[in-house]
């Protein structure tokens, strides 16, 4: 290849992850342990320029929630490593916090065949992007992730957002995204250039990873899926999930690990029914009964699983009918 022919790729590639790190040009000379050094050393860098995108990350959450709370649905759009991130968030927050599969959605370019083997030339194609958000709704918020900031599949994704009025973000290690100008808000941490030229697959990755993170855990503990630091919506998928629910009902309640497995059994595996039955003294009934009345609110300031309120209820009385008619049905008489 001339160096004419050079110009216009280089020129094109000039964005902070694409440039030749100067603390990493000897990496081929070193043995396993000095490349893994230079590697880590990097990987250290990452967590402030995420840490600097606070603020961003804190708006991005707070849309996140506003869909959620409305019935909508966040969709994350991105190609290579920063789609399959997208994917891998949205997957894994169903066991963790027990949300339908219709309430955050990855899409990724070339589709689900693409997360296991590289699909040509899907990533280039705005119109493929576009179509991704054939079924989105009024109340949905779309999040491109793109570590060059420039991807036309995520272009496509946020054009045709903003045609339909949803609001928009962006997730980008290039500081200079040229789609930031696509989203309400974008989260640009600046990681600097890669310990290996152009592979974002490592820093960015990274940055990407802990971005999603942040966002989407933030969100389920502002939608009340936590007590304190506690999930409460977890789904048993396997074994090991289910004595994590044990664990937890024990963790959040002081109770031994036999009492919390046995109110966890009477709340037919409803982690909250038995924190609240535990924690206000009472049934299973009247712990029911009180989340009901006080289901999750985002606006609830101080208690937004409705965890605490509920059981100060149970505990006050205020349900004690409710095991009266209950167990009169059980008994067979009411008429």
């Amino acid at each position: 290849m001339t160096p004419t022919s050079r110009a216009p790729s280089q020129a094109r590639l000039s964005w902070p992850t694409e440039t030749r790190n100067e603390r990493t040009l000897d990496i081929d000379q070193l043995d396993a342990e000095g490349v893994v050094t230079e590697i880590l050393g990097e990987d250290a860098r990452v967590a402030a320029a995420v840490q600097a995108c606070t603020g961003q990350i804190a708006r991005v959450v707070d849309l996140y929630v506003s869909a959620l709370a409305a019935s909508g649905t966040v969709h994350y759009v991105g190609a290579g490593t920063s789609g399959r991130l997208g994917v891998l968030d949205a997957v894994e927050l169903l066991p963790t916090y027990g949300i339908r599969p219709d309430q955050v959605i990855g899409h990724m370019a070339g589709g689900e065949k693409a997360f296991v083997r590289a699909v040509e030339g899907a990533e280039d194609s705005e119109a493929l992007g576009a179509a991704e958000l054939a079924q989105a709704g009024p109340h949905d918020v779309v999040i491109g992730i793109a570590a060059s900031g420039r991807t036309p599949y995520v272009a496509g994704a946020l054009t045709e957002a903003r045609r339909r009025g949803l609001p928009t973000a962006l997730i980008s290690t290039n500081p200079q995204a040229p789609l930031a100008g696509l989203a309400d808000v974008a989260i640009l941490p600046d990681t600097g250039p890669e310990a290996v030229t152009g592979s974002t697959r490592m820093k960015s990755g990274t940055a990407q990873k802990m971005v999603l993170n942040a966002i989407s855990t933030a969100a389920m503990v502002r939608l009340g899926k936590t007590w304190s630091n506690l999930m409460v919506d977890v789904v048993a998928t396997n074994e090991k999930l289910h004595h994590r629910m044990v664990r937890i009902v024990e963790q959040a309640t002081g109770a031994s690990p036999e009492s919390a497995a046995e109110a966890l059994t009477r709340s037919d595996g409803r982690v909250r029914v038995a924190i609240v039955a535990l924690e206000a003294g009472v049934d299973v009934d009247r712990a029911a009964a009180a989340l009901v009345d006080f289901p999750p609110d985002p606006r609830r300031e101080g208690d937004p699983s409705g965890l605490r309120t509920a059981a100060d209820a149970a505990a006050g009385g205020k349900y004690d009918a409710v095991t009266e008619i209950r167990g009169d049905l059980r008994g067979g008489r009411n008429r």
